[in-house]
């Protein structure tokens, strides 16, 4: 059977959808005369423009997400204006599975096992298991289709313009490239996803004394992550190996500067994600809230290293947030970050 459109429906956050792009690339391998339509929130859709794997970004605004009226018709008009022979529901909530519900002759119909979801699908996959790669998880929805790509490379697009723009503008801010650049996520959205801020401090200390070669970008997000990093540049007595003030205004601009940069350390969250779109390593902190194996995918082509409080106590589920953040020293912290740099990085 032809293949004409495909709709692959994919809301949440920054991360989840870069998570996806190697079942996109897997579509537009099996399918390469096919168009191929994403849905996201209108919010990261600009992050995906250009993707050689889409052909159209479907867009809603949070406004339309919540209101159930607005968000009923214009799905309903989505799959009526175009006719849909593959939908991959990679979320499958009540309200995502209208997509398909709405779409019955759609011959392929694929969604995530749920009480409720025999509804709508007519091919069904079993959640993400605790431990299992989201990647793997992604790429099992098109076990339906058959035979598949089996590469796991997440991907963004930028322009060469983009990335030599934002160059431009970094050497304007004082960095040098004929040395290596670090861009650092001391801080994170969400407190309990954060590593301790005096341990971030003492790491970073320790490393701009061992390798004083290494420019530093302090990357984060206006309000509270804002004023997190601005306290530990100043407990870092504001050294001039630090660079606070270089901004990516927007999710694209950050893509330019991940890739300008020479590798990531810091919290695990959407911007490592891009930073590995755009094929720089990273070493990160992982919170206890999500699993290492599942978030911190790694592939032939990206160095991708974590630390998590089950690597040094396999039982550390058990335990508390605090008391498995507790485990991750500032110790343990700098020896894997020495190793990372001086074996890695300035060997590659």
């Amino acid at each position: 059977m032809e293949v004409k459109h495909i709709l692959v429906v994919r809301f949440r956050q920054m991360g989840d959808a870069i998570l996806s792009t190697p079942l996109l690339n897997s579509l537009r391998q099996q399918y390469p005369e096919a168009e191929i339509h994403f849905v996201l929130n209108e919010r990261i859709a600009p992050l995906f423009e250009g993707h050689p794997s889409v052909d159209r970004i479907v867009t809603f605004t949070e406004d339309e997400r919540h209101s159930v009226p607005t968000y009923i018709r214009k799905v309903w008009r989505i799959v009526h204006d175009t006719h849909y022979d593959i939908i991959i529901d990679m979320r499958s909530t009540v309200n995502t599975m209208l997509f398909a519900l709405f779409s019955r002759r759609s011959p392929w119909r694929i969604g995530i096992r749920k009480p409720y979801t025999w509804l709508a699908f007519n091919h069904r996959k079993e959640g993400c298991e605790d431990n299992e790669s989201m990647i793997d998880h992604n790429l099992a929805l098109l076990d339906p289709l058959g035979k598949h790509s089996q590469d796991k490379t997440i991907t963004l697009h930028i322009t060469a313009q983009e990335k030599d723009d934002f160059r431009q503008y970094m050497t304007q801010q004082g960095i040098d490239f004929c040395r290596p650049v670090m861009l650092a996520g001391v801080t994170a959205k969400i407190a309990s996803k954060t590593w301790a801020e005096d341990r971030m401090t003492k790491v970073l200390r320790r490393f701009i004394d061992a390798h004083p070669e290494v420019q530093i970008i302090f990357n984060f997000a206006p309000g509270q992550e804002a004023e997190n990093a601005r306290r530990i540049y100043s407990a870092l007595d504001h050294h001039p190996n630090i660079f606070i003030n270089i901004e990516a205004k927007s999710m694209r601009s950050l893509a330019a500067m991940a890739a300008n940069c020479t590798f990531y350390f810091g919290n695990e969250g959407g911007a490592r994600h891009i930073v590995q779109a755009m094929g720089r390593p990273s070493l990160v902190v992982c919170s206890p809230m999500a699993s290492k194996r599942t978030w911190l995918p790694e592939n032939d082509n990206v160095l991708t290293r974590g630390i998590a409080a089950t690597d040094i106590d396999a039982d550390a589920r058990r335990l508390s947030y605090e008391q498995q953040y507790a485990l991750i020293t500032a110790e343990r912290v700098w020896d894997s970050l020495q190793t990372f740099y001086t074996k890695i990085i300035k060997t590659s």
